[in-house]
């Protein structure tokens, strides 16, 4: 991705991982992070043939103020790029794709030095402080649940958050191994959001699932990306125009019906000399 004149920018807006810091806990979070790479779910990182419980039935996880976790709350590197966690969930809420691991990883280290139950509520993910709570709404059905961050990734394939098996279970996106989603930090210490405001999410516009290749603040640079990629057979483009101090012109895919799709122009996009193009949820 590019901004102004065609400097490099970050591929995300705020994106992170902690890795627990011995070399053998970094090894099993990439994987962990890596296990679900588009729909569905590897043969050995499925569900127990006969799962101890009803996942259905697991309640959500209970946000309560607690210490950050010794280990994983460290800016740290991973592929090569450089993460800085939070300090502080609070306000955070981004709109993108999540996955889910499940009994590839069941016991073993968490980023937090917890061990990881894929039948608790709990998620990774590569910003936010360790642990956190946050709730976790599936945009394409409207289920909803809370879970405990207390682990590092997805640091692949463009995934926002990494949720348990049960989590997943609960939202309904077993079967795809995706869902397009929002992830809201829940302050322990504020009162519980209202049942009005959760109900009024039924009338909210279907969530558009596009693919940024660029974000310029000269249009038009955002013009010749987007003729460039035109030329190339990639499609359709738009522009869109961000308000602010400094207008910013983001070059965008879409909509794309699928994420798998995504996946596909993504790696298409990087053939065509855009290596880190992101996958964006309105």
């Amino acid at each position: 991705m590019t901004t102004g004149a065609d400097v490099p920018a970050p591929a995300a807006e705020g994106t992170a991982r902690v890795l627990g810091g011995a070399a053998l806990a970094i090894a099993l979070l990439l994987g962990a992070c890596s296990s679900v790479p588009r729909g569905g779910y590897y043969q050995d990182d499925g569900p127990h043939a006969r799962p101890p419980i009803d996942v259905h039935a697991v309640p959500d996880a209970v946000p309560r103020a607690e210490p950050l976790a010794r280990s994983g709350n460290k800016p740290y590197t991973v592929f090569g790029v450089t993460y800085t966690p939070l300090a502080d969930a609070r306000g955070y809420r981004e709109r993108g794709v999540a996955s889910w691991y499940g009994r590839k990883f069941h016991g073993r280290r968490t980023s937090s030095g917890e061990i990881y139950d894929m039948y608790a509520m709990t998620a990774a993910h590569r910003t936010l402080p360790l642990p956190s709570y946050v709730r976790v709404r599936n945009l394409e059905n409207d289920r909803s649940v809370v879970v405990r961050v207390n682990d590092r990734g997805p640091f692949m394939h463009n995934r926002l958050i990494d949720l348990s098996y049960t989590a997943a279970a609960r939202l309904g996106m077993l079967g795809t191994g995706t869902a397009l989603v929002e992830v809201e930090a829940i302050d322990p210490d504020a009162p519980p959001a209202s049942t009005l405001l959760r109900t009024a999410h039924a009338a909210d516009a279907p969530p558009r699932l596009s693919i940024q290749v660029g974000a310029f603040t000269r249009y038009d640079n955002a013009l010749r990306l987007k003729e460039r990629l035109e030329r190339a057979g990639m499609g359709p483009l738009y522009i869109q125009e961000a308000g602010g101090a400094t207008p910013l012109y983001r070059v965008r895919i879409g909509p794309v019906a699928t994420v798998a799709r995504a996946d596909e122009l993504v790696a298409e996009a990087a053939r065509h000399g855009v290596p880190d193009a992101l996958l964006v949820v309105d």
